[in-house]
C-alpha cells in the first residue's frame, strides 16, 4: 500500500500560526518514498518553506520521516517497523513538528503507520511435554502455551488447529487483554496399555493475505491414575509494586494445594508468559510460588504486568492463575525543555504578545508527576503563554525600549508537581533593536450605571474613563458609542457620550415599565495614527419610580348604572361583602398596595383589608342600618411619594332585590348631578384663568410698544432742538440778542434700539466761551467732532452762521458724566423756524411724554450760545416760542407772562440744585412749563 490513506488539515492561531495534518501510510515502506505533499496541504509556499528554514522536530529523536524544501513533500527516511515501534498497540503513529522561522511558526504531523502481514505465528517452545493419568476424567483440561503474533487486527493471530483430535479438543477462551488462553481437553478416555506416547501438533492461523501459520508439537505421555489436580487459592491476584524497586522483591506468593498424597501431591509452579517481556522481568519460585523481581521496572514503559502461572503435580494434573502486577510511578524524570524555534533579536517597537521564543516541555511522569509549570524570571517585559500539547510561547508582555536596556537574559524554570519537585530551566539572550507605541484602558473591566425613570433628557448619568500611557497626541482619548441596537431601536436615541470627556448623557426619557436595562459598548480611541481603541461593556440599569397609580380592577365603575353589592341583615360580623382588586404596574414596595376607607355612610359597619381589599362588616348589622351604604375606598401603593386612586363601592343592606331598587334609583341622578356642577367648576376655573392671561399678555405687549414707541419719537422726531449752556456760565459780552443764559438738561442715548444708553462729559468740562479774538468757526468745530458718530444717524449735522464763535475748550455736557471726543454736545443742527405743523406736533408729542421727564431740572444736559451784535431778532426769530424739547414736557415761549413764571421757577430750582450765581453773572431765563411739567413739579414740592 503506497499512497496515502487520510489527509485533513486544520489551521489555528495563538501567538504563532499553528496546523496540523496527518498521513497514513503502511510500514515497510522503500526509502524515499512519498508520504505527503506538506506544502499543498498546508497551503504553503515552497519559497517560505525555504526562507523559514524549514526542518522536522521529532520527540524520540528517531528520524524516519525527513522535509524536502524544495520539492515542499515528506519523504520517507529509513526502514518503519510496526512492530518494533508501537508493539501490540492497535494504532501507531509518528508525531512530527515543522518549524519555521522569521516569523515563527510551527505545524503538528501525524504519520500513522498501518499494518502488514509480515509476522507469522509463533510458538515460544516447540513443543510441549505431559504426562497424562490414564484415569483422567473426560473434560480433564491442560493449558497450551499460546502463541504470539507481532502483527495486529486482521493480521494478528486469528484461530488454533489441533490435529490429531481423537482424543482431545481445543478450548479457546479471550481474555480482557485480547489474548486467547488455549486448553486442551480430554474427550476420549486414555488408556495406557492401548497407546503410551500421543504426538499431536497444535496450529496457529493468522487472518492476514495471505495466511501465515506456526505449529508446536505436543507430546502425551499416559500415566497411572492421578486423581486430584492442584487448585489454585485464588483465580487472581494482584500486587502493586513501585517504579526502580530493587532486583530480587518479592513481589508476590501464589499459592495452590493438591489432594493428592506422596509424589502425586507435590506442586511445581511455572510461568507460561509467552508475550512482551515478563520472564525477563519476573521470576516463580517453583516450590514456594513466590514471585520476585529480577529486571528494572519503568512506569514510562510499562504501566501493568500480567502474568500467567501454572501449578501442575507430579501426575500432571495441573491449574493455572493469573497475577496483575500495577506499577506505581515515582518523580524520576526531570522535565524537558526543548526549544522549537527562537529569534535573537527584536524590535522595540514590536507589539505585545509578540512570539519570541517557542518551547516544548516534555515530563515522561505521569500524574502530578507529569504535570509541568514554567516561568521566567522577574521584571522584564516578557511572559510565557501556554497552548496545548505542552507547547509554551515566549511573548512581549510590555512595551520595550532600547534606551532603558538593550538586552534581555530571560531564564526559563519548569518544575513538575511531584513530590520532591523536579526541575530544569535554560537561559535566553536577546537583543532590542533600536527603531524610532499602547492601547487606551478603562479603569473597569465593564460599567453598571444606574438612573432613575422619568429622568430629564440630557442627564449626565455617569462617566467612563480611560487612560493611555503613550505620550502627548497619542494619549489623547476620545470616546466613541459603538453601533448597536436596543429592542430594534439605534442605541444613540437612548444614551450619547461625550467624545472628550467621556460622559454618558441620556438622550431620552426612560420608562422603567418599558424598558429595565440595556447594554452597550463604548469605544476608547487614541489619537495615534494608526489610532488604537479598545471597548468596555456598559450595563444601564432603570430604576423604578413611583409614576403610576393603582388601578381598580374591580368593582368597575360604570357611568351609567349603579353597582352595589347586597348584605342580608342577618349578616354577622366578618361578613365578606366584596373584594376591591387592584393592580399597580410599578414594582417593588413601589406596587404594595394598601387598602383604607375613605369616606364612608357608616364608618362603624364596614372596613376594609389593608393588604387584601376585603370589606367585611365590622359589626351585627341592625334593622336601622341605611338600606343605601356608600363606601369610598382609596388604595394607595407605598412608594415615595406615594399614588393612589379611589373606587366607590355602593352597598345595599337588604334581604331582597325589591327593597333594593327602590331605594337605588337616585344614585345614578345625584352622580350625574355631583359631575355636571364638578364639570361646570372645572370650566368656569379655566375661563378664568385663561382671561387672566390673556390680559396680563395684551398688557405686556401694549407696555412694549408704549416703550418702542416713545425711544422711535426720541430718535426720528424732526422737531428742533435749542441748546444752551448750564446756568453757571455767563455770557462774557451781555450785548448779545438774548440777555440770559438758558440751561436745557437732556438725556439721550446713543442708539435707541441697543437701549445703551451713554452720557456725555460733565459741562464743567465742555462750555462753549465767546471769545472775541476766536476766529474759528462751527463749521471747522464740526469737522473735528461730530455729535453723532452713528453712521446711520437720522440726524444730519448743519453747520450754523458763520457769526457763531466759540472757543475749542470745554464744551457741554451732562452734569458729572466725562464723555468721550465723540460725545462732543452743542453742535447739533441749528434749528430752524417752527411752522404751525411742528408746533402742534410738538404739543401732541408732549402730551405722551412719560412724566417721569417732568420739568427740566439738573442733571440734563445744557448749552448756552450767544447771538452776537449784528445777529438780530430781525434775522433770526424768537425760537423760545413754542419750541419742543425731544424726551421732555417743557416748552419755551416768549410770553411775558410764561416767562416770568417760567423765571420764577428757575429761580426756584437753581436755589434747590444749582451751585450759587457768581456776582455780576446776569440770572438764566427760565423754560415755560406744560401742564404736565406743573404738575410734576408740584407733586415734588410736596414731597
Amino acid at each position: 500500500m503506497n499512497g496515502q490513506v487520510l489527509l485533513f488539515v486544520s489551521l489555528f492561531a495563538l501567538d504563532a500560526v499553528y496546523g496540523q495534518a496527518s498521513y497514513s501510510i503502511p510500514e515497510e515502506m522503500a526509502r524515499g518514498a512519498l508520504v505527503g505533499n506538506i506544502a499543498q496541504d498546508l497551503g504553503l509556499e515552497i519559497r517560505r518553506l525555504i526562507s523559514g528554514k524549514a526542518k522536522i522536530y521529532s520527540r524520540n529523536n528517531e528520524e524516519y520521516i525527513e522535509l524536502s524544501r524544495e520539492k515542499g513533500v515528506l519523504l520517507v527516511k529509513d526502514r518503519i517497523d510496526r512492530e518494533a515501534l508501537c508493539a501490540h498497540t492497535a494504532l501507531c503513529a509518528l508525531h512530527l513538528q515543522i518549524i519555521l522561522e522569521n516569523p515563527i511558526e510551527f505545524y503538528s504531523v501525524t504519520v500513522q503507520i498501518t499494518d502488514i502481514n509480515d509476522n507469522a505465528p509463533n510458538f515460544e517452545k516447540n513443543e510441549m511435554q505431559f504426562k497424562i493419568s490414564e484415569s483422567a476424567t473426560i473434560g480433564a483440561k491442560f493449558v497450551l502455551d499460546g502463541a504470539v503474533d507481532l502483527d495486529v487486527g486482521i493480521n494478528d493471530l486469528q484461530n488454533y488447529e489441533l490435529k490429531p483430535a481423537d482424543h482431545f479438543s481445543l478450548k479457546l477462551q479471550n481474555n480482557a487483554d485480547g489474548n486467547k488462553n488455549v486448553e486442551m481437553v480430554l474427550q476420549k478416555p486414555l488408556d495406557r496399555e492401548k497407546e503410551e506416547q500421543m504426538s499431536l501438533v497444535l496450529t496457529a492461523v493468522d487472518g492476514g493475505e495471505p495466511r501465515m501459520s506456526g505449529t508446536m508439537l505436543i507430546l502425551i505421555t499416559v500415566l497411572d491414575a492421578n486423581d486430584n489436580a492442584p487448585v489454585f487459592t485464588q483465580h487472581t491476584y494482584k500486587a502493586i509494586v513501585t517504579e526502580n524497586t530493587p532486583l530480587g522483591t518479592i513481589v508476590a506468593t501464589v499459592s495452590a494445594t493438591d489432594a493428592d498424597g506422596d509424589l502425586n501431591s507435590k506442586i511445581s509452579y511455572s510461568i507460561t508468559n509467552t508475550q512482551d517481556n515478563v520472564r525477563s522481568i519476573f521470576d516463580i519460585n517453583k516450590e514456594t510460588g513466590q514471585v520476585s523481581l529480577i529486571g528494572n521496572i519503568d512506569y514510562e514503559k510499562s504501566k501493568h504486568f500480567q502474568i500467567k502461572i501454572l501449578a501442575s503435580d507430579d501426575g500432571g494434573l495441573t491449574d493455572s492463575s493469573k497475577l496483575i502486577i500495577d506499577v506505581q510511578d515515582i518523580n524520576d524524570n526531570k522535565p524537558e525543555i526543548n526549544i522549537m524555534s527562537k529569534s535573537n533579536v527584536i524590535l522595540e517597537d514590536a507589539e505585545i504578545n509578540t512570539v519570541v521564543t517557542v518551547i516544548n516541555i516534555e515530563d515522561l511522569d505521569s500524574g502530578d508527576n507529569g504535570i509541568v509549570k514554567c516561568y521566567i524570571n522577574e521584571n522584564i517585559p516578557f511572559m510565557l503563554q501556554t497552548s496545548k500539547n505542552n507547547f509554551y510561547s515566549l511573548v512581549t508582555d510590555n512595551e520595550l525600549d532600547r534606551e532603558r536596556s538593550h538586552e534581555y537574559n530571560i531564564t526559563v524554570t519548569c518544575s513538575d508537581e511531584g513530590m520532591p519537585s523536579l526541575s530544569s530551566s535554560i537561559t535566553l539572550t536577546l537583543h532590542i533593536s533600536d527603531v524610532n507605541d499602547n492601547v487606551p484602558v478603562f479603569e473597569r473591566s465593564s460599567y453598571e450605571a444606574y438612573i432613575v425613570e422619568n429622568n430629564t433628557p440630557g442627564l449626565s448619568v455617569f462617566t467612563v474613563k480611560a487612560s493611555d500611557a503613550d505620550w502627548n497626541q497619542n494619549a489623547r482619548v476620545s470616546y466613541i458609542l459603538e453601533d448597536s441596537s436596543v429592542n430594534g431601536v439605534p442605541v444613540s436615541s437612548y444614551v450619547s457620550v461625550s467624545a472628550e470627556s467621556g460622559v454618558i448623557h441620556a438622550v431620552r426619557s426612560f420608562d422603567y415599565e418599558q424598558l429595565k436595562e440595556f447594554h452597550f459598548r463604548v469605544r476608547a480611541q487614541d489619537g495615534g495614527s494608526p489610532p488604537l481603541s479598545s471597548n468596555v461593556s456598559v450595563r444601564m440599569v432603570i430604576q423604578d419610580q413611583n409614576d403610576n397609580a393603582p388601578q381598580v380592577l374591580y368593582p368597575v365603575q360604570t357611568g351609567g348604572s349603579v353597582l352595589a353589592e347586597m348584605v342580608p341583615r342577618s349578616a354577622d360580623v366578618g361578613y365578606l361583602v366584596t373584594k376591591v382588586v387592584a393592580v399597580d404596574v410599578d414594582c417593588g414596595q413601589n406596587a404594595w398596595l394598601s387598602y383604607k376607607v375613605h369616606k364612608a355612610t357608616d364608618r362603624a359597619l364596614f372596613e376594609v383589608g389593608l393588604h387584601n381589599g376585603e370589606i367585611r362588616t365590622v359589626r351585627q348589622v341592625t334593622d336601622k342600618d341605611a338600606v343605601k351604604q356608600r363606601l369610598t375606598v382609596v388604595v394607595e401603593d407605598n412608594g415615595q411619594p406615594s399614588r393612589s386612586a379611589t373606587v366607590i363601592v355602593n352597598v345595599a343592606v337588604a334581604d331582597s332585590f325589591p327593597q333594593v331598587l327602590s331605594e337605588f334609583t337616585d344614585f345614578s341622578m345625584h352622580d350625574k348631578e355631583y359631575n355636571d356642577k364638578l364639570t361646570f367648576y372645572l370650566v368656569l376655573a379655566l375661563a378664568v384663568v385663561s382671561f387672566l392671561f390673556i390680559t396680563c399678555l395684551l398688557l405686556i405687549i401694549s407696555v412694549k410698544v408704549y416703550r418702542w414707541r416713545q425711544s422711535r419719537v426720541l430718535y426720528h422726531s424732526n422737531l428742533p432742538v435749542i441748546p444752551y449752556y448750564p446756568p453757571r456760565y455767563s455770557d462774557t459780552l451781555g450785548t448779545g440778542t438774548l440777555p440770559h443764559v438758558y440751561n436745557y438738561e437732556v438725556c439721550r442715548t446713543t442708539d435707541s434700539r441697543k437701549s445703551d444708553c451713554k452720557l456725555d462729559r460733565a459741562a464743567s468740562q465742555n462750555v462753549l466761551v465767546m471769545d472775541p479774538s476766536f476766529t474759528g468757526t462751527m463749521q471747522k468745530i464740526h469737522s473735528q467732532k461730530n455729535i453723532l458718530d452713528e453712521p446711520d444717524s437720522p440726524l444730519e449735522q448743519k453747520p450754523p452762521n458763520n457769526d457763531w464763535r466759540f472757543n475749542q475748550g470745554p464744551r457741554p455736557g451732562p452734569s458729572g458724566a466725562a464723555g468721550g471726543p465723540e460725545v462732543a454736545m452743542g453742535t447739533g443742527p441749528w434749528p430752524q423756524p417752527p411752522t404751525e405743523a411742528e408746533q402742534l406736533q410738538a404739543l401732541m408729542a408732549a402730551a405722551n411724554v412719560s412724566e417721569a421727564t417732568g420739568t427740566l431740572g439738573p442733571g440734563t444736559m445744557g448749552l448756552s450760545t450767544r447771538y452776537s451784535p449784528q445777529f438780530t431778532l430781525q434775522h433770526v426769530p424768537d425760537y423760545r416760542q413754542n419750541v419742543y424739547i425731544p424726551g421732555s414736557t417743557a416748552t419755551l415761549t416768549s410770553n411775558p407772562q410764561q416767562q416770568q413764571q417760567q423765571q420764577a421757577m428757575a429761580q426756584q430750582a437753581g436755589q434747590q440744585a444749582l451751585p450759587p450765581p457768581q456776582p455780576g453773572q446776569p440770572e438764566p431765563p427760565k423754560a415755560a412749563q406744560t401742564p404736565a411739567s406743573k404738575k410734576k413739579s408740584t407733586k415734588k414740592e410736596k414731597k
